[in-house]
């Protein structure tokens, strides 16, 4: 294994352990506006794994960049549903105002 290869592994463990140590400190109220600012995030992933599927290097490096180009558009569409439906929540809900008026 190349000295590049094993650096890589060892930050991807580290920074899975941090994320999983950060997101478990989060109280559930603020998971929901956490995943739309994660949305930045992921879109920038987006463009990265388009990047690594369109440089050419390899068979490998074409198939693993298509799995990544699928998985963040997984990611950036799920958060996008999932913010439209928390601020879903905050509407207020006008046609009930009308029909308890009409009364």
């Amino acid at each position: 294994m190349s000295e590049t290869l094993l650096v890589s592994i060892y930050i991807f463990v580290l920074a899975t352990f941090v994320g999983i140590e950060v997101i478990s400190k989060v109280p559930p109220l603020l998971h929901t506006p956490l995943m739309s600012g994660s949305n930045a995030i992921s879109g920038i992933t987006l463009v990265g794994s388009l990047i690594a599927a369109g440089e050419g290097h390899g068979g490998l490096s074409v198939i693993l960049g298509t799995i990544a180009v699928v998985m963040a558009t997984v990611n950036v569409v799920g958060g996008f549903l999932v913010t439209d439906r928390m601020l879903g929540m905050f509407k207020k809900d006008t046609k009930g105002k009308k029909e308890l008026n009409a009364s």
